[in-house]
């Protein structure tokens, strides 16, 4: 969803009201609220007559009097008032937003847009984000768990700061530095003809239906890479979205599956070696190039690379 969906806006150009008003809201609301040029002038630390002709070009340009003048003091007219409350809330909403952008860089307390595979989530992210807090307690996280595509999309859109993501993204927008590398095991039924096996050449399983992940994920695109290597194109006979899910199919007897190791074994599954291909996967974290990085979303990149190769156990 783009900012436009989320967020109605308003209409932009030299002569349509937001345009004419935004430069000059605090300024008709200081001398509304004090009910006095100079004193409001003063507040803005600005010239008196260079905000007496502010506020008149303002009237001019909306063609209503805003303000009832005596002498240096001024009263609001009907209009004023209605105009007041709407530069009231919209001077809140203003300063809200920048104290939100503040924050978003404040290097003790900011906030980082971290996105990751589902795949990651249950040990190696937790992880990384224990060990970061131990020196950056008061960094705000917004997590988010999506397949490859979409976590691409949403970094470059500027939704997220950094993605933990397999296969690493060969583009030219986007930085991508390898993490690890993690093997994948071919999961397969306790009783299917195989599992007494401790290691497999994928062509083997040439015949045989896979469960797999939908298309647009990377453990999707890794199968297809890997299957071709072997000679052959996976009939997949159930998708899904979650390799736990896809774990549970292999052990009800409905295909196999290329997976990352289980944490904790799962009764009827057994998982094989792959000797041919290599079935492994590099893992690696990616940003987009050339774009400014507020001090926290800086020292988590910086934690995360130095984690290479300790972000996962792996042989």
């Amino acid at each position: 969803m783009t900012y436009e969906q989320r967020q109605p806006l308003a209409e932009l150009g030299p002569d349509v009201p937001a345009a004419v008003l935004a430069p000059r809201l605090a300024q008709f609301a200081a001398v509304a609220r004090l009910e006095h040029v100079t004193r409001a002038a003063q507040l803005l630390a600005m010239p008196q007559p260079t905000l007496s002709r502010a506020v008149a070009r303002l009237e001019e340009e909306l063609g209503v009097d805003l303000l009832a003048r005596q002498g240096r003091t001024v009263r609001l007219t009907r209009a004023g008032r209605v105009l007041l409350e709407s530069a009231e809330r919209a001077l809140a909403e203003l300063e809200r937003g920048a104290e939100a952008a503040r924050a978003e860089a404040d290097p003790e307390a900011g906030r980082v847009a971290f996105g990751f595979l589902h795949t990651m989530g249950t040990d190696a992210v937790p992880a990384l984000l224990r060990g970061f807090r131990a020196g950056y307690p008061r960094v705000r996280f917004q997590l988010v768990q999506e397949y490859v595509a979409a976590m691409l999309d949403r970094l470059r859109a500027g939704e997220l700061d950094l993605c933990l993501v397999s296969p690493l993204p060969d583009a030219p927008d986007l930085v991508a530095r390898p993490l690890d590398e993690q093997r994948l095991h071919l999961a397969v039924p306790a009783d299917h003809r195989l599992a007494a096996r401790r290691r497999i050449r994928l062509a083997e399983v040439a015949e045989e239906p896979f469960v797999a992940v939908e298309q647009g994920y990377g453990l999707r695109v890794l199968l297809d890479s890997f299957c071709a290597e072997a000679g052959f194109t996976p009939r997949v006979a159930f998708e899904g979205e979650e390799v736990e899910t896809l774990r549970g199919l292999v052990a009800a007897g409905l295909g196999v599956a290329l997976l990352p190791p289980a944490l904790v074994p799962r009764p009827g599954v057994v998982e094989l070696d792959v000797t041919a291909p290599r079935t492994r996967r590099a893992i690696g974290l990616a940003w987009v190039a050339g774009r400014p990085a507020t001090r926290p979303v800086a020292a988590f990149r910086d934690f995360v690379l130095s984690r290479r190769g300790r972000l996962l156990d792996h042989d």
